[in-house]
């Protein structure tokens, strides 16, 4: 059983929504022994560093996230893969504490399953920046401006992929432009769209 981290607490007391879920879930992942820390303002659960779940809640359900889902077993077929462009990640999703608690037999073994994947060394195969498109006016405003477009190849892969997928989202061409120019700034000074 693992310590709960001070940092963390925040998270469970303020939570006016899926608060005795949560209680639930972060009772589960320490007792699996991972480490508790507060990443993306989320209690996650590491090992040796590594990033192996997070405690996430939404309006109709209360999740696990395990970072390197895709490469868990998952015979219970409960994996979920949040949208079609994640790629690593998948979520254990539950919709009430008497659903969580009939589950942690199954949430341990998921836990055990993800601890041995990271023990394993074993990594996600991701897909490369370039294998994603991008939207036109992405491509007109990069080739219409060569120190943004240094700016942008210049972004971590996970950044570049980031606006990439936001951008490409919008249906309308106009809303994409928006976007672009929205983010220009943030671009330019090298930060994701999540940097403050």
């Amino acid at each position: 059983m693992s310590v709960p981290n001070p940092a963390v607490e925040f998270y469970f007391t303020k939570a006016t929504s899926w608060a005795a879920e949560r209680a639930m879930l972060r009772q589960i992942a320490l007792a699996s022994g991972l480490t508790e820390e507060l990443k993306w303002g989320h209690p996650c659960y590491t090992l040796n560093g590594a990033n192996l779940v997070l405690i996430h809640c939404f309006k109709d359900y209360a999740a696990y996230l395990f970072h390197k889902g895709v490469l868990l077993p998952d015979p219970e077929g409960i994996l979920v893969q949040q949208t079609e462009n994640v790629q690593a990640a998948r979520q254990i999703r539950m919709t009430s504490l008497a659903q969580i608690k009939a589950m942690q037999p199954t949430l341990n073994a998921y836990f055990a399953a993800a601890i041995a994947v990271e023990k394993s060394g074993a990594k996600v195969p991701m897909k490369d920046t370039a294998d994603f498109a991008m939207p036109q006016e992405l491509l007109d405003a990069l080739d219409g401006d060569p120190g943004f477009a240094a700016a942008f190849r210049a972004l971590t892969p996970g950044r570049q992929r980031g606006y990439t997928l936001y951008f490409d989202q919008a249906k309308q061409a106009k809303t994409r432009a928006e976007r672009i120019e929205k983010y220009r700034a943030a671009i330019l000074a090298g930060k994701g769209m999540d940097d403050r």
